[in-house]
This record gives C-alpha cells, structure tokens and sequence, in this order.
C-alpha cells in the first residue's frame, strides 16, 4: 500500500523534446500542445510559458505561425495580444454566439462614464488620479478604479517621481484582449475618437 501512495506521488516526467519521434511528427504534437495551452487559457500565454511544452530550440513564433495558418478556415483565430496570444473566436460569428451561447457572464457592464475613464487610462497611460482629474475636471472614485483593476482591466504603473510618488496606471493585456487589439497601436487615433464624443481625451 506503501508503495502504492509512492509511485501515485511521482509525477510523469514531462518529455518536452519528443526525441523518440520522427521530425514531422515531433512538430505535430508541439503544434497539438500549443493549441492545446491556448485553449484552455482564457488569458494570453506568454513566448515563455509556451516555450515549456516545445522542446529546447523550438520556434515558438513559427509553430505559432502554423497554427494560425492550419486554422485559417476555422471560426477561431491564434492573435496576438500584447506580448502572449490566446485564440479568439473571428468576428464574422459573433451574431451566432450571441444567438446561441450563454456569454452574459463575460459582459463588462462597464457605464459610459467607465468606458471613458478606462479610454483616458489607454490613452494617457502611465497616468495618475490627479491627471484624470485633470481630464475630467473632478476627482475619479476610487470604487471606478478598483472595477477596472477587479476586471484585470488596469494595473498600476510606475509612482509618478513628484512629492508622495502617487501610483499611475496602465492598461493590461487583458484589456488589450477585451477589446481585440494586439497591442496599444491598435488604439484608434485622435481623428476616429471625434465621432465618439471622447476626442478631449
């Protein structure tokens, strides 16, 4: 029984390099893995830790690269988003998930106001509670602040070098995610904000 409890203990070695497999079909099972991390994430995973399931000296770029392009004719997509990539359902299916899928969950009952908060954040980031006030002429809550970094929208970003080093903010991978963009040059430019009423930020 002793032994029993040992050997369920052990863990299985993990053989990240497939060594006992011919070349094409060691890259299958990478890709397999890849795709398999990235789906069981809800976040972007990382170069990094997708660099563990590979083995030593495999590209993750250019399994990545083909995982995008076996997937070309599925309804989900590999992006990139930030310094990690996750799979995203492609817009063009978006009225069918609503239609049929219970996403209320993901939903970010976000106000206006919010919206507008956290579009000042991305735009002007790192900022302050003082440099929002400034943009908004009155004091941000800090209730506002807290759902948006409960929503792993924001985080904080370097103390502002001035008397008390207040702390700034920063947008997160998960609201470059949110809202599909890669990365903070996806923004729309100022140009494209008039329409929206949100130009003064």
């Amino acid at each position: 029984m002793g032994s029993d409890v040992k050997s369920a203990r052990k863990e299985t070695v993990f053989d990240r390099g497939l060594a006992d497999l011919p070349a094409n079909l060691r890259w299958r099972e990478w890709l397999c893995r890849i795709e398999a991390v990235l789906f069981a994430s809800a976040l972007p995973v990382a170069r990094d830790d997708l660099a563990r399931v590979v083995g030593p000296g495999a590209s993750v770029d250019l399994l990545i690269e083909d995982l995008a392009v076996e997937l070309a004719g599925r309804p989900y997509e590999v992006a990139q988003v930030g310094t990690g990539w996750m799979l995203r359902t492609k817009p063009a299916y978006a009225p069918a998930i609503r239609a049929a899928a219970d996403v209320g969950g993901q939903a970010l009952n976000l106000s206006e106001h919010d919206l507008a908060v956290l579009a000042a954040i991305a735009f002007h980031q790192p900022i302050s509670r003082d440099g929002l006030k400034d943009i908004f002429g009155k004091e941000i809550s800090r209730d506002l602040i807290g759902r948006l970094a409960e929503r792993e929208l924001i985080g904080t970003g370097p103390r502002e070098p001035r008397r008390g080093a207040p702390y700034t903010f920063v947008t997160t991978d998960v609201f470059l995610a949110t809202f599909g963009m890669a990365s903070l040059r996806d923004l729309p430019d100022p140009e494209q904000l008039d329409d929206s009423g949100l130009a003064a930020l």
